[in-house]
């Protein structure tokens, strides 16, 4: 399973953005690119896509070398960040600091105000991640999906708490490889960027 998070998109600061539906941004669309390149000589079975529109982009380049179309699963979109999407760190930090301080004490268990928790998100996404594995079982998938999203996926596969989903990186049009042998997971390949590609000026 070639599990890739879609690409940088465009936004003056980091901001939790959840399910807020942004595009990629120019240098999403180059990273897309270079990971499609990496990913041409592999035989691709399937590609599967989260339908917020950075995801689905990411996905769409991915595919194309293939000649695939992405299938697109809802249940694959990152965490509802509820009252706090679109926001800063710093934002939330002074508008709700008592939260804020519990959400980060508590990665993994305290909820988004009025949106998700990482075990929401799990129970939403895991289930479709094994579907996908069943239904291509013995043959390579590639998955687009978000930086929450894919972490659960990961904590998941090889058992580890879901307190301990930011051990992984996921950055910007990063790829991770998980392989399936013998009833379980191995980590192959974790937050491979596609590059020193920097944002025009």
């Amino acid at each position: 399973m070639y599990l890739l998070r879609h690409g940088d998109v465009a936004l003056g600061e980091r901001r939790f953005i959840g399910h807020l539906d942004m595009p990629l941004s120019p240098l999403g669309e180059r990273q897309s690119v270079v990971q499609a390149s990496r990913l041409r000589a592999t035989p691709l079975a399937a590609v599967f896509t989260s339908d917020l529109a950075r995801a689905r982009r990411t996905a769409e380049i991915v595919a194309a070398p293939h000649g695939l179309r992405p299938g697109v699963i809802r249940a694959l979109r990152e965490m509802d960040m509820g009252r706090w999407d679109g926001l800063s760190a710093a934002e939330i930090a002074g508008r709700e600091p008592t939260a804020f301080a519990e959400w980060m004490a508590r990665i993994g268990e305290f909820p988004f105000p009025e949106g998700e928790s990482v075990r929401d998100l799990a129970e939403r996404a895991w289930p479709v991640f094994e579907a996908l594995v069943t239904s291509h079982a013995g043959r390579s998938v590639a998955v687009v999906a978000h930086g929450g999203t894919n972490r659960v996926v990961l904590c998941r596969a090889l058992g580890l708490p879901l307190g301990r989903l930011l051990t992984f990186g996921q950055d910007y049009a990063a790829l991770s490889v998980l392989e399936r042998a013998q009833g379980r997971w191995r980590l192959r390949r974790l937050n491979e960027s596609p590059g020193a590609l920097a944002r025009p000026h």
